[in-house]
């Protein structure tokens, strides 16, 4: 099959088109012929040897954690799907080799979730990391009907989908961008806030209240985690996805996600796409093999949604 791999660490120019044997299919597996794969920012982590410590490898490594295609088959322990059935699904494993940069990619079966109906494979190939991160992060601060909600980066992969998220619950979001993309939080239900535009916690508690904001996700860390911190009422949760705070902050609640793989996350978020309460933005899809040229893209953190990787 064809796949984009590397056979080492390195920047965007390390990945190469290959013919590579497909991947073996477990007992309880599926495997999934790819039609489209999501490109992520933790994919240039990956080929840049950042997850090296943390997971085992192999080269020649396939990149890729999102995928949405067509069961191709299925292992004897399967019964949620069968060949022809339309998935999606997040699929990172405890080892780096096999990943959805391919014609063909495998995961255990809870790894997968049907394809929103009302979605291309390539909006549904958008979804599956940055949805259940924004999800798992929201489940885990609490975020409730009535409640409001800071989101630094909101035109982001996760950010967008985030606000989505939250207004569905019943929240009220001030979110964070350029201010090229303040309309765009606009038309997903958030107050925008130009980041570039000096204090952005004073800018958040004009908006909200003089106390701030009840919750905030924070998905990078440093001065914006900072930032979120000082956007927060007392007592206010954060929630970071980008890494564990370095220590408790004495007042706030503060936790942290590392995004885990669920099918019946992805099922729940599905329903919310089928129902119109969510949707992916897309900024570029590429072809598989101009992988390298969506790595350089998405590494100048310059991307409103997603970018997607299409395979003929």
């Amino acid at each position: 099959m064809r796949a984009m791999v590397i056979d080492d660490w390195g920047d965007a120019d390390a990945i190469r088109l290959a013919e590579v044997d497909p991947p073996p299919v477990a007992p309880d597996g599926v495997l999934v012929r790819v039609r489209a794969a999501g490109v992520n920012p933790v994919d240039a982590k990956v080929r840049g040897g950042y997850m090296a410590e943390a997971l085992p490898y192999h080269f020649p490594l396939i990149l890729g954690w999102d995928v949405a295609g067509v069961v191709e088959q299925v292992g004897p322990a399967v019964t949620e799907f069968r060949p022809g059935d339309e998935v999606f699904g997040y699929i990172r494993r405890h080892h780096l080799q096999f990943g959805t940069y391919a014609e063909l990619a495998t995961a255990p079966e809870d790894f997968f979730a049907p394809k929103p109906r009302t979605l291309s494979f390539e909006q549904a190939a958008a979804l599956p990391l940055a949805a259940l991160t924004a999800h798992q992060a929201l489940e885990v601060v609490g975020v409730r009907g009535g409640e409001s909600l800071l989101v630094s980066g909101g035109s982001g992969g996760v950010g967008h989908l985030a606000i989505q998220l939250a207004v569905a619950r019943g929240a009220r979001v001030v979110a964070t961008a350029s201010e090229r993309n303040l309309g765009f939080l606009l038309e997903l239900g958030a107050d925008p806030v130009d980041y570039g535009s000096g204090d952005v916690p004073a800018r958040v508690r004009e908006i909200l209240s003089e106390e701030g904001a009840d919750a905030a996700l924070d998905l990078f860390g440093g001065d914006e985690r900072e930032q979120a911190f000082a956007s927060l009422r007392r007592g206010g949760r954060l929630v970071s996805v980008a890494r564990p705070p370095p220590e408790p902050r004495e007042g706030y609640e503060v936790h942290y996600v590392f995004v885990r793989t669920s099918g019946e996350e992805l099922r729940e978020i599905a329903d919310l796409v089928d129902a119109g309460d969510l949707r992916p933005e897309i900024a570029e899809t590429y072809p598989l093999e101009q992988a390298a040229e969506a790595h350089r893209r998405i590494e100048t953190g310059r991307v409103r949604g997603k970018l997607v990787l299409s395979v003929a």
